[in-house]
């Protein structure tokens, strides 16, 4: 909603209050919730009316926070996918020489914020192996949206997880946040970079001619979600009982966190969805962290729903990659004048003055 000039604003609007700018996290997660959110539950209504049946595989960004829409206010089932945990087996698989069905990696924690505590290669524990790996930088933990800063080895030794990319906005948030300013003042932010990637694109997709993948496609990012799609609706409509890393209801995976909230895990998909496999207590090290986003992910979608002023400026001023409510409302106030044609929900809203 509001295609890749929405996102350019959602990532350029924090960074003048010096807040780190991203399409799925922080601000501009929460901007491009509230815009999405709306529209997606409109297809739910479409899909009571019509096949009230079917499935709704979500795969809209910011994935966690729309499937968790999704799932409280609407009867549709639904299933959230992203590609993040598929590309960290990917990298674990290369590291190791193996195929990606071969590795097994225990998945806990909320859409672009997941760590991976256990690895498993053909049923042998690499756990231990595999963060050496991470120490010594011989094993890839980096996506090509995020820039390829990395955690030192002590720090990498110390977490003793498998963290998705996206941490580095939580755990280096100074450094990241330096790293898009200084992006967006050079090559453009990376709304802006995907916008030039797409053109390209579009200009090679209109020969008729072209018998090859572009190396641009490389650069757009977003790889193995097709695959992820593919391979859930197989297991629902096979009856596979597969197990896959989805979003789904928390539904007593861990007590750490409430039953309906959505979370990112390991689940066994089948005919009737998806059954998250429990977990137990989240460790104490990112029990905090999970718990923060989430809160402010539960703000988000009721303000999406809602449109209550109020409740937006919580949401951002809870986030930990917001650092006061004093730049919260002046980012909220920012997003909502340059999104208002997009947020019918707001058009009522009193400013705080």
């Amino acid at each position: 909603v509001g295609f890749l000039d929405a996102r350019i604003n959602d990532e350029k609007i924090p960074l003048k209050y010096g807040v780190l700018g991203q399409e799925t996290t922080g601000p501009g997660g929460f901007m491009k919730a509230q815009r999405t959110i709306p529209v997606l539950l409109d297809i739910c209504k479409d899909m009571e009316r019509w096949c009230p049946n079917g499935w709704l595989i979500n795969f809209t960004n910011p994935a966690g926070i729309v499937t968790e829409a999704i799932t409280r206010h609407s009867a549709i089932r639904t299933i959230g996918i992203c590609s993040g945990a598929n590309s960290m087996m990917m990298d674990i698989a290369k590291a190791y020489g193996v195929q990606k069905s071969d590795v097994y990696a225990r998945i806990i924690g909320l859409n672009h914020l997941i760590f991976a505590d256990q690895i498993f290669l053909k049923g042998e524990d690499y756990t231990d192996d595999f963060i050496e790996k991470l120490a010594e930088g011989s094993a890839n933990n980096s996506l090509k949206n995020i820039p390829d800063i990395g955690f030192s080895a002590r720090f990498a030794r110390a977490l003793h997880m498998y963290p998705i990319s996206y941490l580095k906005y939580y755990f280096l948030t100074r450094e990241m946040t330096d790293a898009a300013l200084r992006d967006a003042n050079t090559k453009g932010t990376r709304g802006e970079q995907t916008r030039e990637i797409e053109q390209r694109l579009f200009t090679l997709y209109q020969d008729p001619h072209l018998a090859h993948k572009p190396k641009e496609l490389e650069q757009r990012g977003g790889a193995w979600y097709s695959d992820t799609a593919c391979s859930i609706i197989s297991a629902i409509y096979n009856d596979k009982k597969e197990i896959h890393v989805v979003n789904v209801p928390n539904r007593g995976t861990t007590p750490d966190l409430p039953d309906h909230v959505t979370l990112e895990t390991n689940a066994m998909i089948d005919r009737n969805g998806a059954h998250p496999l429990a977990y137990g207590r989240l460790p104490v090290k990112i029990r905090g962290l999970i718990q923060s986003v989430k809160a402010y992910e539960e703000l988000t979608v009721e303000a999406a729903v809602t449109g209550n002023y109020d409740t937006a400026l919580l949401a951002l001023s809870v986030n930990p990659l917001v650092p006061s409510a004093a730049a919260a409302e002046q980012i909220l106030n920012e997003y909502l004048e340059v999104n208002h044609r997009y947020l019918p929900q707001y058009a009522k809203r009193k400013d705080a003055q």
